[in-house]
């Protein structure tokens, strides 16, 4: 029994190994639906799934629906203005959890984001990163709790 139960985690991760991009990763996850449709809205499908490696702090259904809808519509009727938000979710490079230092964070818009820890939560500008290491074959996918804006 215990030989079945080790090779349980083993065939897994073998199986796992065929990870897909950053964006059919969101797709499965299921719930980064206006994520997926703003990067389509922005143009960005084909980027992010280039390959990279990019890092994105990734806002849920959840964190979207934050924005109030006016907003949001606006948001994502403006491919300018949406791209600048979206490409500051994104840091060029793989980053996992335990690599993440509190500080400042160059993005792939072009200006930085507070990286910063309290109380055991990290924190992107004012979003909580909620699940980190989400692995795909072009880089990694940290979720977060709301969506940040540039400066």
């Amino acid at each position: 029994m215990k030989k079945i139960l080790f090779a349980l985690p083993l065939a897994f991760a073998i199986g796992s190994s065929q990870a897909a991009d950053i964006v059919d990763t969101a797709k499965s996850a299921g719930s980064f639906n206006t994520l997926i449709a703003a990067v389509q809205a922005a143009g960005l499908v084909d980027t992010l799934k280039g390959p990279g490696p990019f890092t994105v702090f990734a806002p849920t259904d959840a964190a979207f629906a934050k924005i109030p809808k006016a907003k949001l519509d606006a948001l994502l009727k403006d491919k300018a203005a949406l791209t600048k938000v979206l490409t500051y979710h994104v840091v060029p490079g793989s980053v996992m959890a335990a690599d993440v230092k509190p500080g400042m964070v160059k993005t792939v818009e072009g200006s930085a984001f507070k990286v910063s820890a309290m109380s055991g939560k990290v924190m992107v500008d004012k979003a909580q990163v909620v699940k980190t290491d989400i692995a795909a074959d072009n880089g990694v996918i940290h979720v977060i709790d709301s969506v940040i804006m540039p400066k």
